[in-house]
């Protein structure tokens, strides 16, 4: 049966032709994706050739359409959970874009992302199921020249160690060297290298705190100085989510605003914290399955582990959640044993919070989508940011931009 081309649906599109982000080798998805999402908004170009080829060899194979030309797959109906704002304030783009936090908050203010990039397969499934939009990959694949005109830059990267020992190097020898120079081989690099090129008036990077204290403050002092270099007044605090959800995470957030266009004097202040109020027991779920209690082999080897690093002197051990009150940091590595955060259930081993109660606990609401395995849930909100959180410096950033 022939699907309906005007108005279509973008679920419908995406049961015809198959779409799996994980499975996709290249940029094609993305490209396509990209270009139904902008393609009348001035950004469409960018995608455009990429993405009527890739329709093309689609539609030979899956008989979209009865005609060739893309326009009649346009416009697409966004049945996702989280659509375009009908009416967009300002265009930001998504670099390190994990599962689409930080491109959910800005989006509730108003935001139209115009490109987004993301390496791990699996986040991309997730970004997909969510947004209706494939990301690019390998950010360091990408030139920056490939990446549309933009307000504002959104980027959370990782944090990798700079090496300061090129600089004494290049000044023995005469050579002129920069702080874009000096982060080559980071992928902060290649944040640095898109905001040099497209300008964009405003940026927020977002990190670990750790970042502060790295290499005993070096490797925050080159990033500073790096932006700095690049023609922007700087902003930074650390922010902890419990003031949103019951959770201790504490995170750098860097702002910046281009010199050229608001000369510094952009008068930019992060939000006021709300009273941190809320409590672990609002985020549970009623009847989680039995499979989230954990065994009495793993509930033994913790305890042993826990005990025989107290008696050292140590702090390590698991860390039993106060059902009033908040937990540890949701890490990464949640999926292993579930340890940092653990449920006490009564009259039973105590539990892991379930996948759900993940997203809770960063701030994602229950509408958001989560279609893959329970361990890769785990490492994709353990690897996210808080949604409210940012949402409520995303307020104060769009502010001074429209």
């Amino acid at each position: 049966m022939k699907l309906k081309t005007k108005g279509l649906k973008y679920s419908e599109l995406r049961k015809k032709i198959n779409i799996q982000p994980e499975k996709e080798k290249d940029n094609s998805l993305a490209n396509f994706t990209h270009y139904l999402h902008n393609s009348g908004n001035g950004v469409a170009h960018y995608y455009k050739d990429s993405a009527e080829e890739y329709f093309k060899q689609l539609n030979e194979k899956c008989n979209i359409v009865e005609e060739s030309s893309f326009q009649y797959l346009l416009p697409i109906k966004w049945d996702v959970p989280f659509p375009i704002p009908e009416k967009t304030k300002f265009k930001f783009i998504d670099l390190f874009a994990g599962i689409g936090g930080v491109r959910l908050a800005f989006q509730n203010q108003g935001g139209k992302c115009v490109f987004t990039s993301e390496w791990d397969k699996f986040a991309k499934k997730t970004y997909e199921a969510n947004f209706g939009e494939v990301p690019f990959g390998d950010i360091t694949q990408i030139n920056e020249t490939e990446i549309p005109d933009h307000d504002i830059l959104l980027a959370g990267f990782p944090c990798q160690p700079f090496s300061i020992a090129g600089v004494s190097k290049k000044n023995s020898l005469g050579r002129v060297h920069g702080f874009l120079d000096e982060t080559q081989g980071t992928l902060f690099f290649d944040v640095a290298r898109i905001i040099k090129h497209k300008r964009p008036k405003a940026f927020m990077l977002e990190n670990v705190k750790n970042l502060l204290s790295h290499d005993k403050g070096r490797t925050f002092e080159i990033i500073y100085n790096t932006l700095d270099e690049l023609g922007y007044s700087i902003h930074f605090r650390v922010l902890d989510g419990k003031h949103f959800v019951p959770q201790h995470r504490e995170r750098i957030i860097i702002v910046g605003y281009d010199k050229k266009v608001f000369m510094g004097q952009e008068n930019f202040k992060f939000p006021e914290m709300p009273k941190a109020n809320k409590f672990i027991a609002q985020i549970l779920e009623p009847t989680p399955e039995d499979k989230y209690t954990l065994s009495n082999k793993l509930w033994g080897y913790l305890q042993a582990y826990s005990e025989k690093h107290k008696a050292k002197g140590n702090g390590f051990g698991f860390g039993m959640t106060d059902l009033n009150g908040i937990s540890r940091t949701l890490s990464a590595r949640y999926y292993k044993d579930g340890s940092e955060i653990l449920i006490p259930q009564p009259d039973q081993n105590p539990r892991r919070l379930t996948p759900r109660e993940c997203a809770r606990l960063m701030g994602y609401p229950d509408n958001y989508v989560i279609p893959v395995s329970d361990n890769q849930a785990y490492k994709q909100f353990g690897n996210s940011v808080i949604v409210p959180l940012i949402e409520a410096v995303a307020k104060e950033i769009i502010k001074i931009i429209v």
